[in-house]
């Protein structure tokens, strides 16, 4: 099957605000109507930038995007995996506590004294784990993400590594950095099976931050503020909201969360702890602009792009659906490894048709796949060619 007629077959039609309009394969991706008024913890944030899925799971629209270099706090996606938590903890951010555990001297320290220990400032993609779900083919739980649940942030805080040699050094035998969040447990329910713990291999400690600075203003509590562990170069899910224990540990976390969920599998099949984790993103592009409609004649085609772990190398573009391919030119300062990087490619677009697709490559050689393979959960999703679009010229 060409890439045409797959596009065609099963991809979502982009309207030029931006919005999902429907879905030939799979239904469609069922959102709020912007006219009604976003939940209270996210009130500052203008309903008409994004799609709403649910009270915890807020998409900012494809046209958004745009060229954006760092995606403004009040247009990022929203995705919690619990209700937040009232606002009263960020009411004196510096007196938040976090327990450090699997340290030689292990304690509590408020915000206000890591502030004191070290700070750094990192550009990074926040992205989930499921963005892209939506063009699958086959069904999947969970929200139907586009290409909405992605954003380039700028983040502030205290390294981890510091952090960890303030109180002494890693314990023996540690292997894993495990953060813990600060949401409410509902009434009984065992933690294990709701609460938000994540453990990442402890070499991703090296580039962490404990962040309390979001975009250059003190954390959003609707984005975990007052303290969120930023794991550069991770799925978001990595990137614990509310952080209340820092720990390094011998094993993973025994919660739910890490055990059996965020673990790609094939369609069908249960997780379990063998199944890789969603931890690395992996390189990833896609058009946002023109979506639906252009004018015969010189056309500026652009996107958005990253390199998962990895600096971007270059980013190429299609407008015959993969046929022959153009490469494209980076828009603006490179803001280091872990950020994307927006690109333009101006070309001739001549009168009908057009399937606009672009294709990233990252400075080890991995480059982004036409297809990604099916998962039971819809992760991890880059294919190129289901996020193609279609544009009318005229």
């Amino acid at each position: 099957m060409n890439i045409q007629t797959q596009v065609k077959r099963r991809h979502f039609l982009i309207g030029s605000a931006g919005t999902v309009a429907a879905a030939a394969v799979g239904g469609p991706a069922i959102a709020q109507d912007a006219s009604e008024p976003l939940p209270d913890y996210v009130a500052w944030k203008d309903p008409d930038d994004f799609i709403v899925h649910s009270k915890q799971t807020l998409e900012t629209k494809r046209a958004v995007q745009g060229t954006e270099l760092i995606t403004p706090s009040n247009e990022l996606y929203i995705r919690n995996n619990l209700p937040a938590p009232s606002d009263d903890i960020v009411a004196d951010r510096d007196a938040w506590e976090i327990e450090i555990d699997g340290v030689a001297n292990p304690g509590k320290v408020t915000l206000g004294e890591l502030k004191t220990i070290g700070v750094e400032t990192v550009v990074c993609v926040l992205q989930c784990s499921g963005n892209g779900r939506a063009f699958f083919d086959h069904e999947t739980s969970g929200s139907q993400w586009s290409v909405g649940a992605a954003g380039n942030v700028v983040w502030t805080g205290v390294p981890v590594r510091a952090v960890i040699e303030a109180m002494g050094g890693a314990a023996d035998g540690a292997a894993f950095l495990t953060g813990t969040g600060g949401e409410e447990i509902p009434e009984g329910l065992p933690p294990e099976t709701i609460q938000v713990e994540r453990s990442v291999p402890k070499a991703a400690m090296e580039q962490a931050i404990l962040a309390w600075d979001m975009n250059g203003e003190p954390m959003p509590l609707a984005h975990g503020g007052p303290l969120r562990l930023v794991v550069p170069g991770y799925y978001g899910v990595n990137n614990v909201k509310y952080l209340k224990r820092l720990a390094l540990t011998e094993d993973e976390s025994p919660n739910k969360i890490q055990q059996t969920s965020y673990r790609v599998r094939p369609v069908g099949v249960s997780g379990d702890p063998s199944q890789p984790s969603m931890y690395e993103m992996n390189v990833k592009s896609w058009i946002t602009g023109p979506l639906m409609d252009a004018e015969t004649g010189k056309v500026q085609v652009h996107g958005v792009a990253m390199g998962g772990v990895s600096a971007l190398e270059k980013v190429e573009v299609s407008i015959d659906g993969g046929q022959t391919w153009a490469a494209a030119q980076f828009l603006g300062p490179d803001l280091g490894p872990y950020a994307w990087r927006p690109f333009v490619l101006i070309t001739e677009l001549a009168e009908g048709t057009h399937v606009l697709a672009s294709r990233a490559t990252n400075v080890v050689g991995d480059t982004q796949p036409e297809q990604f393979p099916p998962n039971e959960r819809g992760y991890g999703n880059n294919g190129w060619g289901v996020h193609a679009v279609d544009v009318t010229v005229s």
